[in-house]
């Protein structure tokens, strides 16, 4: 069985209830990242990949990071975004296989991802196929933060550590996310210190909008980019592999999503061909709103 790999310097202590008014400087946050072998749970899909850092006051506490064995394939559309592939991912320990240290890593911390609700979602189902209970911790989404605090035309993970120059480039593999998300947060942190005074978690959790609850078990949660471009009207620019496996740029105007199976499509117009067009979510590569 492959080795997951844990490392840790402090011991967890999962006794000390959430402060509200904790210094941002004595927090412990927890940031995590997965991968996944598609867009929802809701379809059957899972974790192929997690990794999570535990750090205070800018200082590595420990961190743990494991590819995991999915027990299905990975959709043509999370291949091309993640490059994790099936040879990789023989071997490696199923969920409730690495749930325990990825568990402890968690205690006593505020959790942080970028798209929190996607990383809550996949992970609450993989514990609840373990019989283990998710942790109730407060969250941290440095997606809903970067977009409150500046005025980016993307915020995708990439996007958002190119504009603020973030040292590190995100790589869709779970540890290298999760170092991006941190330095994403860590300057998102130091803005609103001097631009608002915000120095306390719950001051932080009050600006995102409040706190980031599980997504319901039915709840499919869209990407990003398609679900602003849905509410707001706008057009996508987007990476789309067709059955052939061929790459193409489009740039659409997403009408809605729909399921049949366990696939999720986009119904767009295709300005490309001029005409409505449905397109298999699992089969974009990235995306952007034009």
């Amino acid at each position: 069985m492959r080795e997951a790999r844990a490392e840790g310097k402090d011991n967890v202590d999962s006794t000390v209830p959430f402060d509200p008014g904790q210094s941002l400087d004595e927090t412990v946050f927890a940031v995590f990242d997965v991968e996944t072998t598609g867009l929802s749970p809701t379809y059957g899909h899972r974790i192929c990949e997690v990794g999570c850092l535990r750090v205070r006051n800018g200082v590595e506490l420990s961190r743990f990071e494991s590819l995991v064995d999915p027990r299905r394939s990975i959709s043509p559309g999370a291949f091309r975004v993640n490059r994790i592939t099936a040879d990789m991912l023989r071997g490696a320990p199923t969920f409730d296989q690495i749930a325990a240290p990825l568990l402890q890593l968690m205690e006593g911390s505020v959790l942080v991802a970028h798209n929190a609700p996607f990383d809550l979602g996949f992970l609450a189902v993989e514990l609840e196929m373990a019989r283990l209970p998710r942790p109730e911790n407060p969250v941290v989404d440095s997606l809903a933060l970067t977009r409150r605090t500046y005025r980016l035309a993307r915020n995708s993970l990439s996007a958002v550590v190119a504009a603020l120059g973030v040292e590190g480039r995100p790589t869709h593999r779970a540890m290298c996310d999760v170092w991006a998300t941190w330095g994403v947060l860590e300057r998102v942190i130091e803005e609103l210190g001097h631009r608002r005074g915000i120095s306390t978690v719950g001051q932080l959790i009050q600006f995102q909008g409040g706190p980031v609850p599980y997504p319901p078990a039915q709840d499919v949660t869209l990407p990003p980019t398609i679900a602003e471009a849905l509410a707001k009207g706008e057009c996508v620019q987007m990476r789309y592999v067709d059955a052939r496996g061929r790459e193409t740029e489009r740039l659409v105007r997403p009408l809605r999503v729909t399921a049949r199976g366990d696939v999720l499509y986009l119904i767009a117009h295709c300005y490309q061909r001029g005409e409505r067009r449905t397109f298999r979510l699992d089969r974009v590569v990235e995306m952007g709103l034009a």
